[in-house]
């Protein structure tokens, strides 16, 4: 890479496998799967080093012989620092410029707040407790979903109301993230580690759209072409899908590719049900599937730019 990364998520595209995710807070070979609720675990023949250019693997499943991977990787800002904004004290190792990062504190069971480090609020958080075998949360904010709901990362269930003992049914403000008493984000004792995630213009994007049911799916703006998108449905049970345009082998705009955070399945290719065309300022569901763009279906998602260059309007400084 051309930076250091400080988070790294690792998935084969030619076998079953698990999302491997690895992060700097934690440190090197410390190993947590998307797809499981299993709890942390060490292991060497990981992700065992983030360098300055990039990260070295050992021998396990992320270099299996002769498998295909697909890594995405993010910069925060290396192990983190102390913040002690919230009720409950942190380590938080933030980017603001690109509105990510990395936050790890104990537990107490007890509602409380937790800095994290963005300046502005996170659109959506990912969290694991490391110590125990449980869910992962996710929550988001945009649509028909805040963090008045919930959802499962590792699981397909849909977006569920009666988020006070996961979120305090609060949403996240410029400074802070709020939990309930819940042992999978809480749990008294436990490490815990949440993935924070904020609009940044000509960068990121948290948002929603509905579904049409049509094979000319509705176009979604982002104000950039998109590297990497990650689609949920939220009114019923789908998984969170995931796009990369540099896996497409259809040429053009579609993308015809996807792997999923909660499942070991290899990378399918779509045969017409839930593809998307990534455009030069946002992308379009190519589809009918349920997962992605059924008629009555309503959709979150996390969206990154190609080309993170925008004009100081909002206009993408490249198009397609």
């Amino acid at each position: 890479l051309s930076f250091k990364p400080d988070f790294v998520w690792i998935k084969s595209r030619s076998n079953s496998q698990n999302n491997y995710l690895y992060d700097a807070v934690r440190g090197a070979s410390k190993q947590i799967y998307s797809d499981t609720n299993n709890a942390e675990n060490t292991d060497t023949g990981g992700v065992n080093a983030f360098n300055s250019d990039g990260f070295t693997i050992g021998s396990s499943g992320e270099n299996a012989n002769g498998y295909s991977q697909v890594a995405w990787t993010w910069k925060a800002n290396g192990s983190g620092s102390s913040n002690t904004v919230g009720s409950i004290n942190s380590t938080v190792s933030a980017n603001t410029t690109s509105g990510f990062s990395i936050v790890k504190y104990t537990g107490t069971q007890s509602a409380g707040t937790i800095g994290h480090g963005l300046g502005i609020a996170p659109k959506m958080i990912f969290l694991k407790n490391l110590a125990i075998a449980d869910e992962w949360l996710a929550g988001a904010n945009g649509g028909s979903v805040d963090f008045t709901t919930y959802a499962y990362l590792n699981l397909t269930n849909a977006f569920s109301g009666n988020a006070s003992a996961f979120f305090n049914d609060t949403n996240p403000t410029s400074t802070l993230f709020s939990v309930g008493n819940s042992a999978n984000i809480n749990k008294n004792g436990s490490a815990i580690i949440a993935y924070c995630f904020s609009n940044v213009q000509g960068f990121s994007k948290i948002g929603s759209y509905k579904g049409n049911g049509n094979n000319n799916g509705s176009f979604t703006y982002l104000g950039f072409k998109p590297a990497f998108l990650i689609v949920k449905r939220t009114d019923t049970g789908n998984s969170w899908y995931m796009y990369t345009g540099k896996t497409s082998t259809s040429g053009g705009n579609l993308t015809d590719k996807y792997l999923e955070a909660n499942a070991t399945a290899a990378e399918a290719t779509t045969t017409g049900e839930y593809g998307f065309n990534f455009l030069s300022n946002g992308f379009k569901a190519t589809g009918t599937g349920g997962g992605t763009n059924n008629s009555s279906g309503t959709y979150i998602y996390l969206a990154f730019a190609e080309s993170p260059l925008v004009t100081s309007t909002g206009i993408p400084a490249t198009a397609r």
